[in-house]
């Protein structure tokens, strides 16, 4: 089941989104964009790489395993949660990439 993005403003200057599961969990979060147009451009990004498991990479924090999507650039996309386990964690990759295919995006930013 698909997901949907849900585009924000991050602090009072500042864009960033999540990716949704199916089930409402959030999946995935963005680096935080100066622009509304790099934050749809970064939305676009994850619906291209998502679906390429060598775009994401696991990586360890103190205590529990989390991930990143990388863009081919090598950009940090965006980040998942941390995880119980690396398993987890690699379900969660998974997750990402169901939940970004044919993904809509929900534009919760105020039209001035």
């Amino acid at each position: 089941m698909a997901g949907k993005f849900v585009l924000k403003r991050s602090g009072t200057d500042g864009f960033m989104f999540n990716l949704h599961a199916g089930n409402g969990q959030v999946v995935l979060t963005s680096e935080r964009y100066e622009a509304r147009a790099s934050a749809l451009n970064g939305i676009e990004s994850v619906r291209t790489n998502a679906a390429d498991p060598g775009r994401f990479e696991l990586r360890q924090g103190s205590q529990e395993p989390y991930f990143v999507l990388k863009a081919g650039n090598g950009q940090v996309i965006g980040m998942g949660e941390h995880y119980s386990s690396e398993a987890a964690a690699r379900e969660g990759m998974a997750a990402v990439a169901r939940a970004a295919e044919g993904a809509p995006t929900d534009d919760q930013i105020p039209v001035a």
